[in-house]
């Protein structure tokens, strides 16, 4: 386990939240990242970038405009993660709406690997009407040859994505906040984002032809928006704040789409108080479920149901492929063989012949965020080679590293894509251990000794009068995610009782300065010191119609050993 190191965020002056009415302790919170003023937390669409920034957009929303003129057949073709599952359903329902005549088809990624190949291209001409435009959504970047097939075949392509591209592209119109010469200012959209603006602008364009014959009100998609943001842990700058925030508003209001509230029926929460932690930690992964054990269709027919008896049922497939997900992930975890702490390297690079190819990305996170290193799992693939799936820290861009080792070693990586975070990638089984070496070398020029230390940042010390009800349910209210994290909160604490949950959960009693708390310490069995010094989030817990405050504790210290 890495060492954990617990530092302030820097002090920012947070005095111009305050005089505005912002709650003083949220005004510290809210200025801690970066925001001077209140301007940078609405929440209304009118704050939305436009999509006239976005570059090829007025192409693109032109050739769908043409599809909807002409009325020729049009095919998604998705990605097989919760946010290629919500872009799909996005612009199925968005397309539905304009009166195209659209389907969806989505990769097995057991069968045809990711993106628009040439096997993808091959067996989509075969349907039924055959499509004469093919839109990508979360895919796309790397889809060279399947793009220049369809194109011979022909057969239009319109890329949406937003991952970041390699040397070269594929040659057809792109819309993806992050291709070069794209002015859009923020880079940070999901492929469901940019999906969300296509719809925009293409809406757009057929008000100017005159060929919309009702108003079409593209905010009752948002709920899709935001599932599939928060999911894709995308970093949350002021628009896809908005863009979440607009999608839990819908949700609340009991507007979602049958689909989504089926997700939250299945994972026992309640709807009406949803969160961005729900969608992150709950709604979210019972969708990648599918696409990461079976067939992302099922995820889809979800999404597009509108049915709530018949979203139910496919909401319960999913729950049942989550369950079966985190035993094969457990049964990985234990698989695990590393040596000790003070022998790691600067990176973890393992491969199990037994892995479940669907589970490398989840136990790369988990291995990341135990031992806070740039971390990737490989599983076997096809014809001799092996997939990796990785995660990384801050300090470390995953895609650039994989570049750095593409161009020191050219032809040992077969192909590999993705984010500062988060990559894919194949090679040769044979070539497994002098990519781990490589790649080594790659983290040890990119980090420091210092960067391999995990770093809590902590907003603020609370007294025991500012633990209130206000403040729990005002961070609730809140969306929180990548680069907008939950508020942490340090304390000292009596703990006046302790009880284990579920032979895995430490159930407390927290006291300071009279006042009672009730607390949950997650993956703890040890019995804790009558006083601690512990790191803790604020949880607005609601149990049969009333709420009260919760601690959830993140870390904790002995008393006298507590300081930053």
């Amino acid at each position: 386990m890495a060492e954990l190191v617990w530092r302030p965020y820097i002090v920012a002056d947070a005095e111009k939240l305050v005089q505005v009415g912002v709650h003083p302790v949220l005004a510290r919170i809210f200025a801690a990242r970066g925001i001077t003023d209140t301007a940078q937390l609405h929440g209304d669409v009118s704050a939305l970038l436009h999509w006239q920034t976005l570059k090829n957009i007025h192409l693109a929303a032109n050739w769908l405009a043409d599809a909807v003129q002409q009325q020729i057949s049009v095919l998604v073709v998705a990605d097989y993660d919760a946010d290629g599952a919500t872009a799909c359903a996005l612009a199925v329902r968005g397309f539905r709406l304009f009166g195209l005549t659209v389907d969806y088809w989505v990769p097995n990624r057991f069968v045809h690997g990711y993106g628009l190949s040439e096997d993808v291209v091959r067996e989509v001409v075969q349907r039924q009407p055959r499509p004469e435009l093919i839109v990508t959504v979360d895919n796309g970047m790397s889809s060279r040859k399947g793009v220049r097939l369809a194109q011979a075949l022909g057969i239009r392509v319109l890329v949406t994505d937003h991952h970041l591209p390699g040397d070269e592209v594929p040659d057809t119109v792109i819309v993806n906040p992050n291709q070069q010469d794209c002015p859009f200012e923020d880079k940070s959209l999901a492929g469901v984002g940019v999906m969300f603006y296509v719809l925009l602008a293409t809406r757009a364009v057929l008000r100017e032809r005159g060929c919309l014959p009702e108003v079409i009100n593209l905010s009752g998609l948002l709920d899709l928006v935001a599932l599939g943001t928060i999911a894709d842990v995308v970093r949350l700058g002021h628009n896809n704040r908005i863009l979440v925030e607009q999608g839990l508003r819908r949700m609340r209001a009991g507007r979602a789409c049958a689909g989504v509230r089926a997700l939250f029926a299945v994972s026992g929460r309640d709807i009406a108080r949803a969160t961005s932690g729900d969608l992150g930690f709950m709604i979210g992964p019972r969708l990648n479920a599918a696409g990461r054990l079976d067939d992302m269709s099922t995820g889809i027919a979800c999404l597009l149901l509108d049915d709530d008896k018949e979203a139910v049922l496919c909401a319960e497939q999913l729950h049942q492929l989550n369950v079966d997900r985190r035993e094969i992930e457990q049964s990985m975890q234990q698989q695990v063989c590393l040596p000790e702490p003070d022998k790691l390297g600067y990176s973890l690079v393992l491969f199990d012949p037994a892995w479940h190819a669907g589970v490398i990305g989840i136990l790369a996170s988990r291995l990341k965020e135990r031992h806070h290193r740039p971390t990737l799992c490989f599983a076997r693939g096809d014809k001799g080679e092996i997939k990796g799936s990785g995660r990384s820290i801050a300090g470390l861009h995953l895609r650039d590293a994989l570049d750095w080792v593409s161009k020191r070693e050219p032809g040992l990586i077969v192909k590999f894509g993705g984010h500062a975070m988060a990559a894919g990638l194949s090679i040769a089984e044979h070539d497994f251990a002098v990519f781990a070496a490589v790649f080594e070398q790659a983290a040890r020029s990119m980090l420091s000794a210092e960067d391999l230390q995990a770093q809590l940042l902590v907003d603020a010390r609370l007294a025991a009068d500012e633990i209130t009800d206000e403040l729990a349910q005002a961070i609730a209210r809140q969306v929180w995610g990548q680069g907008f994290p939950v508020p942490v909160f340090q304390g000292v604490f009596q703990v006046k009782s302790q009880q284990l949950l579920k032979d895995r959960h430490l159930k407390l009693q927290l006291g300071m300065a009279g006042q009672g708390w009730d607390a949950i310490l997650f993956q703890c069995t040890d019995r804790l010191p009558e006083e601690i010094c512990a790191l803790y989030q604020l949880d607005w817990n609601v149990f049969q119609g009333r709420g009260r405050v919760q601690l959830r504790l993140l870390a904790w210290r002995q008393h006298d050993d507590c300081c930053f």
